[in-house]
């Protein structure tokens, strides 16, 4: 899904931990025990201590991980205190992400801090399971992050298990309530989610190295689960040239735990993802798991090194998340688990998304990456305002392949680009320069200028060539006038605060219910809020049901608002009838993942 960062070495083991007994290291590290007692009360209660401090010792929290968005996860810590040797010490808050400890020795910081957030994006501790994500929970020492750090994770119920994914193996307590994992740095640690719950595990079969599934929750198929997920990491194993892992794990909230929020997030050696009822498992999981590569492996030189006290900007959120959901699908066609009509649709209506918003005719692929940023802001996800990096770059990946395989008679294709990036870049520990690199690598392939691509497409926001580029596959876009859902509403978040109305179209279907502006939403069919309603709106139909819970003026009320209408175009890429042999070739090849030369009879 959407974006973090971190500097992690590019093989690092991931392991799910049972009950595995290994001695404790005797080198010093900085320590941390995080205790899930009591988890009704939603605290993770903390402590880190940190060795060989001289004179001050300052600690800092992360302000963003996970997402592009400066979420302060210090606004959740509470009850700070230090000491050494069992005596208390001065503790200052410095600004609002550091503390400074006035001690030398070993010095010992305690603190409480508050979760309840369900999805791969925060952190969650209740009575049915606890979810980290150690960035966001953890004080850091900010120059000392290289160093080693220990993990112990102390009063979860016996029959909890854990499931994590670090470098070294862990140790469960002759009393059953704690476990102990190590990490060889912070950056490390940070990376690294950990599930407690009592989850049901299994490996997939018949897969070298291992890949294990973490499932919380309900309404799946183990069968289908493991069916699907076998497909799609064997074909992505084998589109990169082998796996870049000893070990990886699927971290997977599904049903009631993922409390009606989806989303899925990448790690160095695994990926948390929440599935809700009905919500499909595949696509999703196809995106993170190809995100081994591209971004964990395959990453931007504008995004290193990581500094999560401010926004870090980059101009190829594009192309490591765009063109990441253009494998996703070709992961799906390629497999069979979706249909060649199935693939076709999901780009038909990537391409109308594109096209419904008007922000298409001045905001390119690369001024949307670098406006992740403002993705928090509901004013800012509206049509005229933006365009997703993730749907544009999925579109502008399926048209570069295109452009790639027409310009080399179908020898070189955008699998070719990403291995040659993976090669060129990941396997040598080097950065690419965004989509000067991109392009570069494009280039070398097929042994000429792509800077009309680059520079109007990529750069630049002109018209996409939709005709043009799928006529040279037998492709064509066919348009046609629809209906589709509309709330009649605006919902907004500032940062920090709740989701509220922010404006109600006057004869729209929300007005007629009564809904106003100013209403606090509090839940959304008795689940979060999404994180974009209006996307949401686009995956329901004219006269569906919303029920909201909202607090007006210190009194909750329910709002239920029939979905109204608005009439949209639609676009429908369709197999062209009178494609040539070339064309049909190319596009064969294309839906199949192959390059088999296009010969003269071809032409």
């Amino acid at each position: 899904m959407i974006r973090k960062r971190s500097v992690i070495p590019r093989f690092i083991a991931t392991l799910v931990f049972t009950c595995t007994f290994v001695p404790a290291r005797a080198s010093a590290a900085i320590r941390y025990t995080v205790s899930l007692a009591h988890p009704e009360q939603h605290l993770f209660h903390v402590t880190v201590e940190v060795p060989d401090v001289k004179d001050h010792l300052d600690l800092q929290m992360a302000a963003w991980d996970a997402l592009y968005e400066i979420r302060d996860f210090s606004s959740h810590v509470q009850r700070v205190s230090a000491s050494t040797n069992g005596r208390d010490v001065p503790i200052e808050k410095l600004d609002k992400l550091t503390w400074r400890v006035t001690a030398s020795g070993t010095v010992k910081v305690s603190y409480d801090t508050f979760w309840d957030d369900s999805g791969p994006f925060s952190s969650q501790l209740n009575s049915e399971h606890a979810f980290l994500n150690p960035a966001m929970i953890l004080l850091y020492v900010p120059d000392r992050r290289g160093e080693e750090c220990e993990i112990t994770l102390a009063g979860m119920p016996p029959e909890w298990k854990i499931a994590t994914s670090l470098q070294s193996t862990g140790v469960r307590s002759p009393q059953k309530d704690s476990f102990r994992v190590t990490a060889p740095n912070f950056a490390a640690l940070a990376d690294s989610p950990i599930e407690f719950s009592r989850f049901e595990e299994f490996t997939l079969p018949d897969l070298a190295p291992r890949v294990r599934v973490v499932i919380h929750g309900d309404d799946y198929r183990k069968h289908d689960v493991e069916a699907e997920l076998r497909k799609i990491c064997d074909y992505e194993i084998r589109l990169m040239d082998g796996a870049p892992y000893p070990d990886y794990t699927f971290i997977f909230h599904i049903g009631k735990a993922a409390n009606g929020s989806g989303g899925g997030m990448e790690h160095a050696n695994s990926t948390a993802i929440n599935i809700p009822s009905g919500a499909s498992l595949p696509n999703i999981s196809a995106h993170e798991f190809f995100h081994l590569w591209n971004v964990k492996r395959i990453r931007p030189a504008s995004l290193e090194p990581v500094d999560r006290t401010r926004e870090m900007y980059t101009r190829s959120l594009w192309f490591a998340e765009g063109v990441t959901n253009t494998f996703s699908s070709y992961a799906m066609v390629r497999t069979g688990i979706w249909s060649k009509q199935e693939f076709l649709q999901d780009l038909s209506q990537q391409i109308t998304e594109i096209e419904s918003r008007p922000a298409e005719q001045w905001q390119s692929a690369e001024q949307s990456s670098l406006d992740a940023w403002l993705e928090k802001y509901a004013l800012y996800n509206q049509p005229q305002r933006s365009v997703s990096y993730y749907t544009k770059g999925q579109v502008l990946g399926f048209l570069l392949d295109i452009v790639l395989r027409d310009r080399t008679d179908n020898q070189r294709s955008l699998d070719d680009l990403l291995r040659a990036m993976n090669a060129d870049f990941a396997r040598e520990g080097k950065f690419y320069r965004d989509s000067v690199d991109i392009r570069a690598e494009s280039e070398k392939l097929i042994g000429g200028s792509l800077a009309d691509f680059f520079d109007n497409y990529v750069a630049g926001a002109n018209p996409l060539p939709y005709q043009r580029l799928l006529a040279r596959a037998g492709l064509e876009l066919r348009t046609h006038e629809s209906l589709r859902p509309t709330l009649g509403f605006l919902a907004q978040r500032e940062p920090g605060a709740p989701w509220s109305v922010a404006a109600i179209d006057a004869d729209g279907p929300a007005a007629k219910s009564g809904l106003q502006v100013g209403d606090e939403i509090l839940r959304w069919n008795n689940a979060d809020v999404p994180r974009r309603p209006e996307r949401w709106s686009h995956q329901q139909k004219p006269g569906d049901i919303l029920r909201l819970r909202i607090r007006r003026a210190e009194k909750e009320e329910s709002v239920e608002i029939h979905l109204g209408e608005v009439r949209q175009n639609f676009y429908q890429v369709a197999e062209m009838s009178g494609a040539d042999d070339r064309a049909r070739h190319l596009r064969d090849s294309l839906l199949h993942g192959t390059t088999d030369p296009i010969t003269a009879r071809s032409h």
